[in-house]
């Protein structure tokens, strides 16, 4: 099957999944990974599930995931933090998606090196789906996008966390702005197919759960397990492409040698280590990669690779719990750094900067961070999406209000209709 023929399945195979109350895929368009087992995950209608507020999710999801072994699928959100720390969510919660839900699939479709095997459901699944019609991609109406914060209040707000950060408080922090439009009437079917084609990345995705969806381009993996090594790749450091080719080229080296994101990563870094390490077997936490510099279509990120050996008494989800909410998101030191998010950003994040994957029957997992993602309640027509960067010593406010645009320029794009 050629890639062409393999985008329009997938599309179809999403087509088809939309119509259940609870659907979503994962798709790796086609970025190789060592620690992918899939290039495409498709999962739709529901055998069981879980929705678990904060306060005891974890314990549920870890009870959940012992009466149904085998797949399962879900989201975790930023708000779960209150139940893994001291800590509250003031903020209204406009999206509504629940704090922690996962299913049992009663469809699974799974690709893997242009190979497509149905895991769950009929025989003539793919035949079903292969005779579907196509529908058109469609442009997204315009939408009204308004920002939760004015400039100048981003950049009054940029500097009194460096105010923090030169009183001791904390060394990083990931400060983070929200755009909106209300009574906004999307596809989000065709909206995610835009998103996709316009900033195809390795962690991107289709979530949707009773007319909350999230539509994803997200390049960032927060966990995995493969056996018993846990890994976690967090991203600090972007840089704009250029289509001149030198250009570009002399941009990833410049970004590979800039002193201020490298010490933007390495702080995360560290932070990631010291989180693995509640999971680790002693003396197994490795920086695999420090300060690999990745492409995609609108920027170049830089992106470490931290691994351990995960504590054979230790259970998948509790692994999840101890690195949660990911440290690219948060800050250092992390829980002080969580106390000034909730005091200065202006919005609540609920699922963004959270995460969604799955779990396979070999109790392995897999989750992305929710980022570079459009987030739509259909029910009241609420769309949102969030953006945000690492607030240092070294940070000037002006060019972290220029690297938030240059993170939502995709979404931008794909929301004002123009193609």
């Amino acid at each position: 099957m050629n890639s062409q023929e393999l985008i329009s399945f997938k599309q179809k195979a999403l087509q088809w999944a939309n119509q259940f109350e609870v659907c979503c895929c994962f798709d790796s368009n086609e970025y190789t990974d060592p620690y992918s087992k899939y290039d495409f995950l498709l999962a739709a209608g529901t055998e069981h599930q879980l929705n678990a507020p904060t306060g005891n999710a974890f314990k549920a999801l870890k009870t959940f995931s012992q009466t149904h072994p085998g797949w399962l699928f879900g989201l975790l959100s930023y708000d779960l933090k209150n139940e893994v720390e001291e800590l509250t969510s003031g903020k209204e919660n406009k999206l509504d998606f629940p704090d922690l839900f996962f299913f049992a699939p009663k469809y699974l479709i799974a690709v893997s090196n242009g190979h497509i095997e149905v895991l769950a459901g009929p025989a003539d699944l793919l035949e079903t789906i292969n005779g579907l019609q196509q529908l058109p991609v469609n442009s997204a109406p315009a939408l009204q996008l308004e920002p939760k914060m004015d400039k100048a209040t981003y950049l009054a707000k940029v500097n009194e966390l460096r105010d923090h950060i030169v009183r001791g408080d904390i060394y990083e922090v990931n400060f983070c702005q929200e755009f909106f439009a209300e009574n906004a009437s999307i596809d989000p079917y065709q909206v995610y197919l835009n998103l996709n084609e316009l900033s195809p990345t390795p962690f991107s995705g289709f979530f949707k759960v009773d007319k909350k969806y999230i539509l994803s381009a997200s390049p960032e993996r927060f966990l995995c397990k493969r056996g018993n090594l846990l890994t976690s790749q967090p991203i600090k450091g972007t840089a704009k492409r250029s289509p001149d080719v030198q250009e570009d080229e002399q941009i990833k080296i410049d970004l590979k040698n800039n002193i201020k994101e490298q010490a933007e990563n390495v702080m995360i870094v560290d932070l990631v280590r010291n989180d693995l390490t509640k999971s680790a077997v002693p003396g197994t936490v490795k920086v695999k990669e420090l300060f690999g510099i990745y492409s995609f279509p609108q920027v170049h990120q830089m992106i470490s690779t931290i691994s351990c050996q995960l504590k054979p008494e230790l259970h998948a989800v509790e692994a999840i719990e101890n690195a949660f909410p990911m440290g690219s998101m948060t800050g250092a030191p992390k829980v002080r750094a969580m106390e000034l998010i909730e005091d200065t950003e202006c919005s609540r994040r609920g699922i963004y900067s959270g995460a969604f994957g799955y779990f396979d029957p070999e109790g392995d997992f897999d989750f992305n961070v929710v980022i570079r993602s459009i987030l739509y309640n259909e029910e009241n027509k609420y769309l949102s999406f969030q953006v945000g960067g690492a607030i240092t010593f070294a940070s000037s406010a002006e060019a972290e209000y220029e690297e938030c645009m240059l993170k939502a320029s995709a979404m931008i794009k794909t929301l004002k209709g123009s193609h």
